[in-house]
């Protein structure tokens, strides 16, 4: 019976034109539901190519009419050939490298953008591990994953008129982080170019480690890294352990590599029915495939911060396994997390598929704020000038109310866009949030889930008296924390902080390890890359291994970002950079370059090992205590405990036997902690006592530094407390007094009497100044009226008075 159904649907295909790709592929899923609106495109085009509904055609192209895997897995129709459509066929159809004729039939704009984004481009990165290997080029940004430059037409930029114009100052204020053109990243070197030159080694790790995740690649196939390529980055949903969960009986389910299921993820409307589940969005898990390393920002929104240890164990005693080849301690999710926001639900498309111009860092290409929905204590969001917190110059916060916008683009449209309400939210540039709305005076959010979450505003909130004390002196009462800090420099629960990368390229003993970024470039007419197909063929020499000196995740010091305004900064690239020649000899052993080139940085230059500016995405209602920045040597720079807790990294530590004097008594030992040469600071501290800074802060951005002179002023409010216990009990008369009452009538004073007292303090001592003033003004009016109106001599209604 199967047999003769089977032998039916191929007749039927093959007279009429059905859609017989299914006769070797019974079961798969649709890649869109037949109803929907994307699908009826999809099949209208079949149609047009004389296939009617054969909708795989349109995407993977291919010869429907063929018995043979081979045969039907080439070439592709004629129709094709001569209109939009796949040339050939296409495994892998949003490939970056062939989506023009694919995924940009009908989404040319994202696809057009692609090419010049960040996620494509990898030019912060890159500009980043050459700066920490000392090729730097100051703050330029000209290096990326291949060649390419801006569009001529600078209207041609995604966006609004006022984003366009926007983007376009910027660019001119910032000119190193918004380069015209772009070239390829060089070659990995020889064994012999790196025994010349041992800093050329990071062309080894970048091209070995750092440049996996760009889109034009399918990545690294481990637990947690299973991705597709280009458009299917996001829109494919692949599980961590990289298994196929569908129905169709000819994709292997023993062998990982494959998607979860033949079904697109993206916007509420897209509804994907797996395992009798269904969802819509894209997974936050689909973002950290990527977003793991660095800022880490992906796995940190899940709560998770990557540990040395393998706890907890599972039933039959093993240890916890690797995601994305580290283990993890199960932090404090980001509120947003837990109230079931995707990242797409804050990030716009131009975050996430470029606008069509380079953008050399994430404070280049992202365009959101927190105060675009959560506005600030004394405006709502509509209430806020265009580039408020994005500013880059302070006379932005003076401009006028930026309104809402009252339609969106067309290419936005294809996603889900609910009524506008009252009008759609801005951003910080200009653009629409499409699922953010204004209703009133809350803002509705369309969450991609399918849930709706109304949300208040702060200046709202403090109207309906729904913020706490402690909310309204942080916020309103202390104007400066709102007009020159970021919301998260406080709301930021924890941020991951791994001091010291030590980066170790081994070219010994013809050690060999694959080079993602040449294998990404070698694409088919298929729109595979070598990387799809044998990664074994794109061996260069030199194997790469990272490791750290230790993590912490409470309390991040404080610096200054990009923008101008004081965030949180964790470790970037501490790059400690050890170098091992083809004899198994170090090359470079521990080495910290320095950038002799960064103003103010001495006569030695600062280490170019970085603390990075970030928003760590943990954010929490509960802000971070006022005495975890003010009364902190770390928040300050100075380093976790003010730099004075950890040993000479400048010397080489050897333990064993010794005298007290130390001394060894013993002739065979071995180094136990080798010497750090250049590292005369704590990898946490980032300036010295004198308010030098000592390693790059921040490398993308000219305003990016160590908190000035100025700030530390403001923020250092240690020693506080022994201003007022220096006279207790001893100096003081009236204090002396008033703690030995308290010490005979056995009174345990509390944190809450404490502040009680001090309340009061500050009370009286302010009364007590103005009675003062008021009796000093009263003296002086006294004698001012009996010098110059009582005494006749000067009496008005003497001759001599004019």
């Amino acid at each position: 019976m199967k047999a003769f159904v089977l032998l039916f649907i191929f007749v039927n295909s093959f007279v009429f034109g059905a859609n017989q790709c299914i006769v070797c592929h019974e079961g798969i899923e649709d890649i869109r539901d037949r109803n929907s609106s994307m699908m009826q495109e999809i099949l209208k085009i079949a149609q047009k190519a004389g296939h009617k509904d054969n909708d795989c055609i349109v995407c993977h192209g291919g010869n429907p009419k063929s018995k043979s895997k081979k045969y039907a897995h080439n070439g592709t129709v004629k129709y094709f050939k001569e209109n939009k459509g796949p040339k050939n066929y296409y495994p892998a159809p949003a490939s970056t490298w062939v989506n023009e004729n694919t995924c940009g039939m009908c989404h040319a704009s994202q696809v057009g953008a692609q090419m010049n984004s960040l996620m494509m481009t990898e030019q912060g990165k890159i500009q980043g591990a050459m700066w920490s290997f000392g090729q730097n080029d100051g703050y330029k940004h000209e290096v990326g994953t291949y060649k390419t430059a801006n569009p001529k037409d600078k209207n041609s930029r995604l966006g609004t008129d006022v984003y366009k114009k926007y983007m376009e100052k910027l660019a001119t204020m910032e000119p190193q982080a918004f380069p015209k053109q772009m070239r390829q990243l060089r070659d990995a070197p020889t064994v012999e170019e790196v025994h010349k030159d041992p800093s050329l080694a990071v062309y080894t790790y970048l091209r070995q480690e750092c440049l996996r995740c760009h889109t034009g690649s399918k990545g690294r196939e481990k637990r947690g890294d299973f991705r597709g390529i280009g458009c299917a980055s996001c829109h494919v949903p692949y599980s961590n352990e990289g298994f196929y969960e569908g129905n169709d009986k000819a994709t292997s389910k023993k062998n990982p590599g494959h998607m979860l299921t033949h079904q697109l993820q993206s916007s509420r409307k897209v509804k994907v029915k797996v395992n009798d589940v269904e969802y819509s969005g894209v997974p936050v898990e689909t973002c950290a495939t990527c977003h793991n390393r660095g800022k880490r920002i992906g796995v940190s929104y899940q709560g998770l911060m990557e540990t040395a240890y393998n706890s907890t164990f599972d039933k039959q005693g093993n240890g916890q396994p690797k995601l994305h080849t580290k283990r993890y301690l199960h932090m404090k999710e980001d509120i947003h997390y837990q109230k079931g926001m995707l990242c797409q639900d804050c990030h716009t498309s131009n975050d996430l598929h470029g606008d069509g111009f380079l953008g050399g860092a994430n404070l280049a290409a992202v365009e959101v704020e927190c105060q675009d929905c959560h506005g600030t204590t004394t405006s709502y969001p509509w209430e806020l000038p265009i580039g408020y917190s994005d500013e880059f110059e302070d006379e932005v916060k003076k401009g006028k109310a930026r309104g809402v916008a009252q339609n969106v683009a067309d290419y936005l449209k294809q996603g889900y866009v609910p009524e506008k309400e009252d009008g759609f939210i801005l951003t910080a540039r200009g653009n629409p949030l499409p699922k953010a709305v204004k209703k009133g005076n809350t803002i509705i959010m369309h969450l991609a889930s399918g849930k709706d979450i109304e949300l208040k505003p702060l200046k709202l909130l403090k109207a309906q008296n729904k913020l706490s004390k402690k909310a309204l002196v942080a916020m309103d009462v202390i104007e400066a924390h709102t007009t020159e800090l970021e919301c998260y420099t406080c709301h930021a629960a924890w941020a991951p902080q791994c001091y010291g990368c030590h980066v170790k390229v081994d070219y010994s003993g013809g050690k060999q390890n694959p080079d993602f970024l040449k294998a990404s470039h070698d694409k088919d007419i298929h729109g595979t890359t070598g990387g799809m197909r044998d990664l074994k063929k794109y061996l260069v020499p030199g194997k790469v291994t990272e490791t750290r000196s230790f993590l912490r995740w409470e309390d991040p010091a404080l610096a200054q970002n990009g923008e101008g305004r004081i965030t949180p900064v964790i470790p970037g690239c501490q790059t400690t950079i050890t170098v091992i020649g083809q004899d198994g000899e170090a090359l470079l052993q521990n080495h910290i370059f320095k950038i002799p080139n960064v103003e103010g940085a001495g006569e030695e230059g600062q280490n170019a090992i970085d603390m990075s500016p970030v928003q760590p995405h943990t954010i929490s209602k509960e802000s971070r205590t006022c005495e975890s920045c003010h009364s902190s040597d770390k928040a300050l720079g100075l380093g976790i405990g003010g730099g004075k807790m950890n040993g000479d990294a400048t010397k080489t530590t050897i333990m064993d036997l010794m005298t007290a004097d130390k001394k060894l008594l013993v002739k065979k030992t071995d180094e136990q902690i080798p010497a750090i040469p250049n590292l005369k600071y704590d990898y946490s501290q980032f300036v010295d006592e004198n308010g030098t800074q000592v390693m790059t802060v921040g490398h993308h951005f000219k305003l990016s530094q160590a908190l000035s002179k100025e700030q530390r002023d403001k923020l250092d409010r240690r020693g506080v407390c022994i201003s007022c216990h220096i006279n207790i009990p001893d100096g003081n008369l009236a204090v002396s007094a008033m703690t030995h009452v308290a010490q005979m009538a056995e009174v345990n004073i509390d944190n809450k009497e404490h502040r009680s007292i001090v309340s009061k303090v500050m009370n009286l001592s302010a009364w007590v100044q103005i009675f003062g003033l008021m009796i000093f003004m009263m003296i002086i009016f006294y004698i001012a009226y009996t010098v110059f109106v009582k005494k006749k001599s000067i009496n008005p209604k003497n001759k001599g008075w004019k």
